[in-house]
């Protein structure tokens, strides 16, 4: 439930950065190669299914689903910033990390403007 202006304005940035890190988390799956041996569709289901939990609260705005999709957020950041490490910066590491980072921080400003006035 969106409260305000703002509210809206936030909630719509967080949808688009989900989507960019959904779509970002699918397409490092396959450049700059897929991993020999190992199922796309179970690499896919690993990488996504965490995630896409959170579709219906983040397109509704609600908080309690954003607080519970930044918890996991963590978890992909940490993720992403060994594997940028790792692979002393590479494109699509690095780019999942700025998303995450993004994605969490937008969230949590959407949960500070979307506050319920007290009456």
């Amino acid at each position: 439930m969106l409260h305000n202006d703002q509210a809206k304005t936030t909630a719509r940035v967080t949808s688009g950065l989900y989507l960019a890190v959904l779509a970002t988390l699918v397409l490092t799956t396959f450049y700059p190669a897929p991993v020999e041996g190992v199922s796309i569709t179970l690499m896919l289901t690993v990488k996504l299914l965490p995630l896409l939990a959170f579709i219906v609260p983040v397109f509704r705005g609600h908080n309690r689903g954003y607080i519970w999709m930044s918890f996991v957020l963590i978890f992909y950041f940490t993720q992403a910033v060994v594997s940028a490490w790792l692979s002393e910066g590479a494109i699509g590491p690095v780019i999942t990390t700025v998303l995450t980072f993004l994605l969490f921080t937008v969230a949590m400003v959407h949960l500070k403007v979307n506050r319920r006035v007290a009456a």
